[in-house]
């Protein structure tokens, strides 16, 4: 009897799923195919070399026009600013981008190159325009609304799914979230039939980037990395991603990894490079090292209100920088730094 109830559910789900509603219309930007996938990471080295370079060099190497990037941390939470900063210091463009609750990170790449070349030109997009509690980016948003940029919607989760997939070598995960949604309109996904219930799943594809750019609290010079607090995707994003460029608060000794060898999140063989960048989340959030510059973040929305305001914050702030140190400075040097130390800690 149930296992006839179960077909009769098969063939009542199949059916539905012949129709035009069985896959999302937004474009797939990358190929799912973990055999592909699997054909470049056999000749990814996995030895024990020193990865230490500076963040120039690592942008130059590993990044390239037209690559699909994909930034680590969440919202406005460990994010590798100085390395976003050196994509557009280095004017990269025609970038692929997985929006994976991207905040400031995104509006990074937003303000394109100082010569006016577009950085973005394809989005998988969960959360990419807000900041979060701190309003709208007004540039983010022009930039998604003047239809230069494509676009695929994706919930958080299914983006994260996107991420497991890759870092499992499957093709595809299978998941209950955006089923019945308008985001499951605009995504590349698919529903499928339960193989064991017959019940509707969605289907989302495997995401594989070219580049990932992680901030971390520790590092070793292989790229043996500590993050402190959570993880969120970024376990997953590491191992799917074809290289993956990690900035870190500290550079340990590979015998301090080696002491607490549970607390490696991400492995050496995943990492590409490895550069040592304090405060190089700022003005994110760093768990357990500095809270956000919320009086930098303000000013940065704000300026994006005026074309002029906003070209000679750009000016100030990124284009005329030659490095994150002199960002650093310039945004209040050791006494700001050391008051959100200060702000995170509670003291």
């Amino acid at each position: 009897m149930y296992r006839g109830d179960v077909s009769v559910l098969a063939q009542r789900d199949c059916k539905m799923m012949t129709n035009s509603e069985n896959t999302g219309r937004g474009p797939l930007f990358t190929d799912p195919d973990p055999d592909v996938a699997r054909a470049f990471f056999r000749h990814k080295k996995g030895a024990l070399t020193n990865k230490l370079m500076s963040v120039s060099d690592a942008i130059a190497q590993f990044v390239h026009d037209g690559d699909y990037v994909a930034s680590g941390g969440f919202g406005g939470n460990r994010i590798a600013t100085a390395l976003l900063h050196e994509i557009v210091r280095q004017e990269r463009a025609d970038l692929g981008f997985a929006g994976h609750t991207t905040t400031h990170d995104f509006q990074i790449l937003a303000a394109g190159t100082r010569s006016g070349k577009r950085i973005l030109s394809r989005v998988d997009a969960a959360y990419i325009v807000g900041l979060e509690a701190r309003g709208l980016s007004a540039r983010a948003r022009r930039l998604m609304e003047s239809g230069e940029v494509a676009v695929c919607e994706w919930s958080n989760y299914a983006l994260a799914c996107r991420f497991r997939a890759a870092a499992t070598g499957v093709p595809f995960m299978p998941i209950r979230s955006m089923l019945g949604t308008d985001t499951f309109k605009e995504s590349a996904a698919k529903t499928i039939a339960c193989p064991f219930t017959g019940k509707p799943l969605i289907a989302v594809p495997a995401l594989y980037p070219d580049v990932a750019l992680i901030h971390v609290h520790e590092s070793d010079a292989h790229g043996n990395c500590r993050i402190r607090g959570i993880t969120v995707a970024d376990w997953d994003l590491s191992r799917a991603s074809k290289h993956v460029i990690v900035s870190a608060e500290r550079v340990v000794s590979t015998d301090e990894i080696r002491r607490e060898p549970n607390a490696t999140v991400i492995p050496a063989f995943c990492v590409n490079a490895v550069c040592h960048v304090p405060w190089g989340s700022y003005p994110g959030n760093m768990a357990g090292e500095y809270f956000s510059d919320e009086a930098h973040l303000k000013a940065w929305l704000a300026a994006e209100r005026d074309t002029d305001t906003y070209r000679a914050f750009l000016d100030k702030y990124l284009y005329g920088v030659d490095c994150f140190e002199t960002y650093l400075q310039i945004c209040g040097g050791e006494a700001r730094l050391t008051e959100l130390q200060r702000l995170e800690n509670g003291g």
